[in-house]
C-alpha cells in the first residue's frame, strides 16, 4: 500500500461509484427512474393500496385495509428496482401504519412486518421510511428524456397526503441530489491529484465544489415557492416521524415489529431526515468535516458514534460503504490545510467549506420557518384529538411559552431555548447548529 509523501499515512483505493451502487450520471439516486408499480400480479394487493394511500389515510380506513392484507413472499422480486418500489411501498405503509390514526400504533402487523424485514436486509437498509424512501426511491419525470436537476419536470409515485406540497417537499431534494452528481468526477479527481501533488487540479475540484453547493443552496431556497410551512408542519411532518426518541409524541417503546406467531421484537427508528442525505456527508467525507454526537461537551471528540454516522445505516449499504471509501482514502483536508493562509488550494478549501458551511446555516432557517414557527402557533381544530409529532411539539411549544413568560424569556425575545424534536429524533437546532460549526471547524483544524 503506498504512502502519502507529506503525512506518512497509508493510501486507501479511490473508489469508484460504480463498484457501490453509485451512479456516476445520478449520483445516489437510482441510474435509471424508479419502476411506479411492481410487474407482477402477485403484488397487486400491495399495489392497490399504494396508489389508494392518501384516499385510505384520510379516511381512516388504511389500518383496516392493511389488517386484511395476507403475508406476501418477497421472492418474486427481481431486479434491484424492483426491490426499491417494495421498499418505498413497506416504508409508506410503515409510517402510515404507524401515524395514521388519532393515536399511533404501537405494533406494526405481520404484513408489512415479515416482507418489509426481507426488503430491507436486501437493501441493507432499517426498515422504516428513512430519505431514501421518501426521495431516492420515489419519483420520476413528465415524459422521457426531461431534466432531472429541475422539480418542475418530476413526479412523486407515493405520497401519503396527495398534496402538492408533500410532492415538492421530496423533489426540492431528488432535483439537488441530480444536481450534486455533476460533482462527483470533480471530487475523485481532486482525491487523485492529492496524490499526484498537483496543486491546480486540487483547487479546481474544490471550485467545482463551492460552485455546486452554493446552486444547492439556491435550489433548497425554491422551498418556500411550493410547499407551505403549515401544511408541512401539521399535514406531512406526523407521518416522516420515527420511533425513536418519541414518548411524547405517545411511542414511549417505540413500535413492535409483530412476526407473527409470538415472534417479533421492540424497535426504536429515526425518521426521515436530510441527516441520511449521502451526498451531504459525501461533502464531509471529501472535506474531512468531522462530526460528534450531540450533548458531549468537552468530551465528544473521545466518543466513536457520531449521529451522522448512525444516519448511514439510513441509507442502501452500497452509499454508506462508499462514503466510508471516501473519508478513508481523501486526503484533501491535510492536503489543503498544510498550505499557507492565501495559498489558492487552502483558500479554495476554505471557499468549499464555507459554502457547506452556509448550506446547513440556511437549512436551520427552513426549519425555523417550517417548524419553530408553526409549533408556536395555534393547532388547527381537525388536529387537536390527534397525538403525533406535530401536535406534542406544539404542546411542548406551548408549555415553554408558559414558563419563558415567567422567567421573562431571554432579552432577544426569540425564544431559542425551545428544543423541539426533528423527525431524526435529536434536538433540533442545538443539533443543526453543532453541524455547522463542526463544518467551519474543519477549515482550522
Amino acid at each position: 500500500m503506498a504512502v502519502h509523501a507529506q503525512t506518512s499515512k497509508p493510501f486507501h483505493p479511490i473508489p469508484e461509484p460504480e463498484a457501490y451502487g453509485v451512479s456516476s450520471e445520478n449520483g445516489f439516486l437510482p441510474s435509471e427512474q424508479p419502476i411506479q408499480r411492481l410487474p407482477d400480479s402477485y403484488y397487486e394487493p400491495w399495489e392497490r393500496i399504494a396508489h389508494r394511500l392518501p384516499a385510505l389515510i384520510l379516511s381512516r380506513r388504511f389500518r383496516n385495509e392493511i389488517d386484511r392484507l395476507p403475508i406476501l413472499s418477497t421472492e418474486k422480486l427481481r431486479t434491484e428496482s424492483e426491490w426499491q418500489r417494495a421498499c418505498a411501498v413497506l416504508g409508506f405503509f410503515t409510517h402510515s401504519y404507524i401515524w395514521a390514526g388519532e393515536r399511533p400504533s404501537e405494533t406494526l402487523p405481520p404484513a408489512i412486518t415479515v416482507p418489509f424485514l426481507e426488503v430491507a436486509a436486501h437493501l441493507e437498509i432499517t426498515p422504516c421510511a428513512p430519505y431514501a424512501v421518501t426521495n431516492l426511491f420515489n419519483w420520476g419525470t413528465f415524459s422521457e428524456g426531461e431534466d432531472e436537476s429541475i422539480p418542475e419536470n418530476l413526479v412523486t409515485n407515493l405520497s401519503y397526503t396527495g398534496s402538492s406540497d408533500e410532492s415538492w417537499f421530496y423533489l426540492i431534494s431528488v432535483a439537488m441530489e441530480k444536481r450534486g452528481a455533476k460533482v462527483f468526477r470533480d471530487l475523485l479527481d481532486a482525491m487523485r491529484a492529492v496524490r499526484a501533488d498537483d496543486e491546480d487540479r486540487v483547487t479546481e475540484g474544490l471550485i467545482a465544489l463551492a460552485e455546486c453547493i452554493n446552486d444547492l443552496s439556491l435550489l433548497l431556497g425554491r422551498m418556500y415557492e411550493n410547499c407551505d410551512p403549515y401544511v408541512f408542519y401539521h399535514v406531512l411532518r406526523p407521518f416522516l416521524a420515527g420511533s425513536k426518541n418519541m414518548a411524547a409524541a405517545g411511542l414511549p417503546k417505540g413500535v413492535f415489529y409483530d412476526e407473527g406467531n409470538g415472534n417479533g421484537e421492540w424497535r426504536q427508528y429515526s425518521g426521515g431526515s436530510n441527516a441520511q442525505s449521502s451526498l451531504i456527508q459525501l461533502f464531509d467525507a471529501f472535506l474531512g468535516v468531522k462530526h460528534y454526537a450531540s450533548g458531549e461537551g468537552a468530551e465528544k471528540t473521545a466518543r466513536a458514534q457520531a449521529f451522522l454516522t448512525d444516519m448511514r445505516y439510513y441509507m442502501p449499504g452500497g452509499h454508506r460503504r462508499f462514503l466510508e471509501a471516501i473519508e478513508s482514502s481523501s486526503d484533501v483536508h491535510s492536503f489543503s490545510l498544510s498550505r499557507s493562509e492565501g495559498h489558492p488550494v487552502r483558500k479554495a478549501y476554505e471557499t468549499a467549506v464555507s459554502a457547506l458551511a452556509a448550506l446547513r446555516t440556511f437549512h436551520i432557517q427552513l426549519v425555523t420557518r417550517y417548524i419553530i414557527t408553526p409549533a408556536r402557533m395555534t393547532i388547527p381544530w381537525q388536529s387537536k384529538k390527534q397525538l403525533n409529532l406535530a401536535t406534542a411539539s406544539s404542546a411542548e411549544a406551548k408549555e415553554h411559552g408558559k414558563q419563558e413568560s415567567v422567567r421573562k424569556q431571554d432579552a432577544a425575545g426569540t425564544g431559542e431555548s425551545l428544543q423541539l424534536h426533528g423527525t431524526g429524533g435529536t434536538t433540533l437546532i442545538p443539533f443543526l447548529r453543532q453541524c455547522r460549526d463542526e463544518t467551519k471547524d474543519a477549515m482550522t483544524n
